[in-house]
C-alpha cells in the first residue's frame, strides 16, 4: 500500500503545486512543462534505463550462473555466513542469496554500478524464493534493500571525475567526506531495520564484523589521505575496481572448468533471464519515474528549499548549505536528476565552493531509494513494501545530516 499512496501523492501534490503557480504566479506554461516531462520520463525509463539494462543483465546473469555452477557463490555465502546470519536470520547460511548479496555489496563498494544492479536483482530473486508471501516484502528483502539504498561506496569516482571536468583544484578532496556520510547512512540503515526486526545489534559476532569493517574503511581512508595523491587515488580506484571485476569473471570460469562445467552453455542458460527481467521492470520504472518527474517539474523542490530557508532564518541558524539542498532532496527520487543538480550547483557556485563541495557529498551520501524500490521489488512482483521506504528514507536523512556536518568540518 505504501507505493500506492506515495505514487498517487506525487501526482496530487504536483497538480496542486502547479495549480497554485498558475493562479498566484501567472505561470501559464507550468502544465505544459509537467506534461512534457511525463513523456520524457517515460522515454527515460524505457530507452535510457530498461533497454541498456537488458544488455548488462544478460551479460552478468550469465556470469552469475557460471559462478553458481562453479560453486563460487556458495563459497562466498559460507564466508559471510556468520555476519549475514545475524542481520538476515531468515536466510539459511548456505543459501545462494548470501553470495549474491555479497557480490552486490562488493560491486557497490567499488562504485561498479553496472555490475551492482544485476547482482542486486539476482539477490532479490534469490530472497524471493524464501518469501512465503510473494507480493509482500520479507524481512530479509527489506534489510537488503535498505542497505543497498544507503549507497555505501568506497571511492566516489564518478563524482571526482565530474569535479575534475569542472575545474576543481583537488577533485578528490570530497573523498573522505563522502565516505563518512555514506557510512553513517549505512549504519543507520542497519540500526533502524534491526530495531524494527528485533535483531540483537549487540551480538558479539555482529559487533565484531561491523567493528572490523569500520577499522578497514578507516585504515583505507588514512592510507589514501596521507600517502596517495589525488591522481594516485583515482588511478587506484580505476585499476582496483576493474581488476577485481575482471578477476571475478576469470575465477568463475576457471572454477567451472575445474568442475567440468560447460562454461558457454552455463552462460547462455543464465543470460536468458536478462531480457525477461528488464521487460518485467519497465512498468514499475515508468510509473515511478513519471511520478518523480511531475514532482520535479512542478517546482516542489524549490518550495521545500524556501521553506527550510524561512525556518532556519527564524532561529538565526546558518544557511550556507541551503543552495546545495536540492541535490539531497532529489537523490532519493532520481540519480540522474540529482547528478544534474550537483553539476548545476558546481557550475553556478564553483566546484571548489562550499556549496559545490556539499552538493557532491550529498550525491555520494546515499542512493536513489524510490528508484531502487521500484526496480528491485518490481523485478519480483512485490507490491507491499511494508516499512522498506520509511527505513530507507531514514538512512538517507542520516546521510544528508552527516554530509552537512562533515562539509562544515572539512570545508566550512
Amino acid at each position: 500500500m505504501a507505493l500506492n499512496y506515495i505514487w498517487t501523492g506525487f501526482f496530487l501534490v504536483g497538480f496542486l503545486a502547479a495549480l497554485a503557480q498558475w493562479i498566484f504566479l501567472g505561470d501559464t506554461e507550468i502544465f505544459k512543462r509537467i506534461v512534457d516531462g511525463t513523456f520524457s520520463s517515460a522515454k527515460l525509463a524505457v530507452m535510457d534505463i530498461a533497454l541498456p539494462l537488458a544488455g548488462v543483465m544478460t551479460l552478468w546473469l550469465g556470469i552469475m550462473n557460471i559462478g553458481e555452477k562453479a560453486g563460487a557463490i556458495n563459497v562466498l555465502a559460507r564466508f559471510i555466513a556468520p555476519f549475514f546470519s545475524r542481520i538476515f536470520p531468515g536466510v539459511p547460511k548456505d543459501h545462494p542469496a548470501n553470495g549474491h548479496m555479497v557480490m552486490n555489496f562488493s560491486a557497490n563498494l567499488l562504485g561498479l554500478d553496472n555490475a551492482a544492479t544485476p547482482f542486486g536483482l539476482k539477490a532479490m530473486e534469490s530472497l524471493q524464493t524464501l518469501n512465503p508471501n510473494k507480493d509482500e516484502a520479507s524481512n530479509a528483502q527489506i534489510m537488503f534493500l535498505v542497505l543497498h539504498t544507503s549507497g555505501l561506496t568506497l571511492i566516489p569516482l564518478a563524482i571526482m571525475a565530474q569535479r575534475a571536468i569542472l575545474g576543481a583544484a583537488n577533485p578528490a578532496d570530497i573523498f573522505i567526506p563522502c565516505l563518512i556520510a555514506t557510512y553513517v547512512a549505512t549504519m543507520t540503515g542497519i540500526v533502524v531495520v534491526g530495531l524494527r526486526q528485533r535483531i540483537n545489534l549487540l551480538d558479539p559476532v555482529l559487533f565484531g564484523w561491523i567493528g572490523g569493517l569500520t577499522a578497514l574503511i578507516a585504515g583505507m581512508i588514512y592510507y589514501m589521505s596521507n600517502y596517495l595523491s589525488k591522481d594516485q587515488i583515482q588511478l587506484f580506484s580505476n585499476v582496483a575496481a576493474n581488476l577485481i571485476l575482471f578477476s571475478i569473471i576469470v575465477v568463475f570460469m576457471v572454477g567451472a572448468l575445474r568442475k567440468k562445467v560447460n562454461v558457454y552453455e552455463a552462460f547462455i542458460e543464465g543470460a536468458k533471464g536478462g531480457i525477461q527481467t528488464s521487460l518485467t521492470i519497465i512498468p514499475y520504472l515508468v510509473g515511478m519515474l513519471v511520478a518523480i518527474g511531475v514532482v520535479r517539474n512542478a517546482g516542489i523542490l524549490d518550495f521545500v528549499v524556501r521553506g527550510f530557508e524561512w525556518i532556519f532564518n527564524q532561529f538565526n541558524l546558518r544557511t550556507e548549505f541551503l543552495p546545495a539542498l536540492p541535490t539531497a532532496l532529489m537523490k532519493p527520487l532520481s540519480g540522474s536528476g540529482s547528478r544534474a543538480l550537483m553539476i548545476d550547483t558546481m557550475t553556478t557556485y564553483g566546484a571548489d565552493s562550499f556549496v559545490g563541495r556539499l552538493a557532491c557529498i550529498f550525491q555520494g551520501s546515499a542512493d536513489t531509494t524510490f528508484y531502487i524500490v521500484a526496480l528491485y521489488f518490481g523485478s519480483v512482483g512485490i507490491r507491499k513494501t511494508r516499512y522498506a521506504i520509511s527505513c530507507g528514507l531514514m538512512a538517507d536523512l542520516a546521510g544528508v545530516i552527516a554530509a552537512i556536518f562533515v562539509a562544515y568540518l572539512f570545508f566550512g
